[in-house]
């Protein structure tokens, strides 16, 4: 039995250092990007998903982000009033809007370093389905238990906030008697 304990002492220590590990790796990339660019990560973000094409369509820009639209037109709000990116509405549909780097844009983003949003979707997209549901169950249990679930997603390290639409509450995890 006591070495039953001691396995799960030392499984929640793990937790908590990878825990640690990420929060300091996410804040090392927010605060570099913050030094160099004089940017938030979403912001250096959006610029960096921008780089590697556009003009694009702010829905589809929303949609390589994992954002709601109304928080990157947030984003795109103080990116635009810094001269590093601007928008333009469709000629033949008004309600198209698409955004691109301005020059200035295009020479800041390539000066700084990657964004963890960046690295993180990145990394999750490469994911096997199978693995990608073990962390998104993991990550569920740690919402729970930290009693955050009915939290506003920020985006990281900043005050902007993602506004999905609702998703569905995931399948309760099973649970085998010798997990109780």
């Amino acid at each position: 039995m006591a070495k039953k304990r001691d396995e799960r002492s030392i499984a929640i220590g793990r937790v908590l250092d990878d825990l640690r590990r990420v929060f300091q790796v996410v804040h090392g990339y927010s605060k570099r990007a913050e030094r160099v660019g004089g940017l938030t990560g979403p912001q250096l973000w959006a610029m960096k998903v921008l780089a590697e094409g556009s003009p694009v369509r702010v829905s589809d820009l929303a949609q390589r982000m994992y954002l709601h639209p109304s928080t990157v037109v947030g984003i795109l709000d103080r990116l635009e009033s810094r001269g590093l990116a601007t928008r333009t509405r469709s000629t033949e549909d008004r309600r198209v809007v698409t955004v691109s780097l301005t020059e200035e844009g295009r020479l800041l983003v390539s000066k700084t370093p990657q964004v963890a949003q960046g690295l993180l979707l990145t990394g999750l997209k490469d994911l096997p389905t199978e693995e990608l549901h073990t962390v998104r169950t993991g990550l569920s249990l740690l919402v729970g238990i930290l009693g955050a679930r009915d939290l506003p997603p920020r985006l990281l390290f900043s005050y902007e906030v993602n506004a999905p639409a609702p998703e569905p509450r995931p399948h309760a995890i099973r649970r085998t008697a010798k997990d109780r």
